[in-house]
């Protein structure tokens, strides 16, 4: 794969777009491009190239140097995830590590877990999970019940994780454990970075409804958790947690939006490859046209952000709007670029073949999209209260 690392010269617009776009076109196998159906990329192959994405610069843009980054704006982390978005890329199989973890452990962690753990995760060395969802705290994270105890060996784990992405092929996990009570709420929570190897840990694969195992249930019985491994301060958890959740609904996965925008791009050209199709899809002219303009509105909710962010301001609740946006937006896409897969042809072709492999994924995988990194309800309820300031009804 070519390795090319872009400039690190001061910001010019558009030059890290390009390079990024470069890069891609030279190193995008048809095993990884997510449009072909006919094969895909083993997990040893999809590991090798998201390694070669953070030598070329693609990952880590705006993390320090020190720490393995490569101490760049988010101008240029907003010009590659545009390039990104419209490529047909795989999503990341360390995006737990270098969107939530990575970003938590540089503001809460002591420096030699930073010196550590950070730059392993943009090698891929370490590949991390997020062990925050309960069976009985799912959104509501404030009610799990994991419990640390605090003992002469170190902490002591009790508890378990559900819906943990990517937890059976993870080296650590970023855990949420209570300290004290349930009845406590946000106090006596505590962020630990756990490695999936140590003893007590139990994973169990669930599959979901399109047939991927990416999702776990993650038990702890008596797992032995050093002191070193403490991520802030004890009950600096819940603070941690929100702060986790807020980068990841604002700024993290930005290429969303451009992907979106790929995705319908496809649909229609896949479409015109065949006048059966495309008469398929003139039926749904206004569900197109309604999707375009959720993803012009998406784009300047993302821009927006990003720029205030470049101007010093901390985004905090609005990290909400492009979630909830984003989410159903993208959901009701789905089901519409489905239905019209769904009446393509049967000898309509490889092209046809490759879009409706595509959108049926997109359509199964997407029913999650309302529910992850807080379901619509928690969004709608954060934005009323944080954003609106209004009341709830006597």
């Amino acid at each position: 794969m070519t390795t090319q690392n872009p400039s690190k010269s001061s910001y010019e617009p558009g030059t890290y777009a390009a390079q990024t776009r470069k890069w891609i076109e030279a190193n995008l196998t048809d095993a990884l491009r997510t449009d072909r159906a006919s094969i895909e990329a083993s997990l040893e192959e999809k590991v090798g190239f998201e390694a070669e994405q953070h030598k070329a610069g693609l990952v880590g843009i705006t993390w320090p140097v020190e720490y393995g980054g490569h101490g760049l704006t988010l101008h240029e982390h907003l010009e590659a995830n545009r390039e990104i978005g419209l490529s047909p890329m795989p999503n990341a199989v360390n995006s737990i590590g270098k969107e939530l973890a990575g970003p938590i452990i540089m503001t809460v962690g002591r420096e030699d877990q930073k010196l550590d753990l950070l730059p392993k995760i943009l090698n891929m060395e370490n590949i991390w999970c997020q062990g925050f969802s309960e069976p009985g705290a799912g959104s509501d994270l404030a009610a799990l019940r994991t419990r640390a105890e605090k003992t002469a060996d170190g902490w002591k784990v009790n508890g378990q994780k559900i819906w943990t992405s990517g937890a059976s092929k993870s080296q650590y996990c970023l855990l949420l454990a209570r300290l004290g009570v349930a009845e406590d709420r946000h106090k006596g929570l505590m962020l630990f970075a756990v490695p999936m190897d140590t003893p007590g840990i139990d994973v169990r694969e669930i599959v979901s409804i399109d047939g991927a195992r990416s999702f776990c249930e993650v038990f702890f019985n008596d797992v032995i958790v050093s002191e070193d491994n403490m991520l802030g301060a004890p009950d600096e958890g819940w603070a941690a947690a929100s702060r986790v959740l807020s980068i990841e609904r604002a700024s993290n996965r930005m290429y969303r939006s451009w992907r979106f925008e790929s995705e319908i791009d496809h649909l229609v050209a896949a479409c015109r490859s065949d006048n059966r199709a495309y008469a398929v899809l003139r039926g749904y002219t206004r569900e197109i046209a309604e999707a375009r303009i959720a993803v012009e509105n998406l784009k300047g909710h993302v821009e927006t952000l990003v720029g205030d962010m470049i101007n010093g301001q901390q985004i905090g609740p609005r990290g909400s709007l492009p979630k909830l946006y984003w989410s159903e937006a993208h959901q009701r896409f789905a089901q519409v670029a489905y239905e019209i897969v769904s009446r393509f042809p049967l000898d309509g072709g490889q092209a046809l073949a490759d879009a409706h492999a595509r959108f049926r994924n997109i359509y199964l995988s997407g029913r999650a999209e309302t529910i992850y990194a807080g379901t619509t309800e928690i969004q709608l309820d954060i934005i009323s209260k944080r954003i609106l300031n209004l009341r709830k009804a006597a």
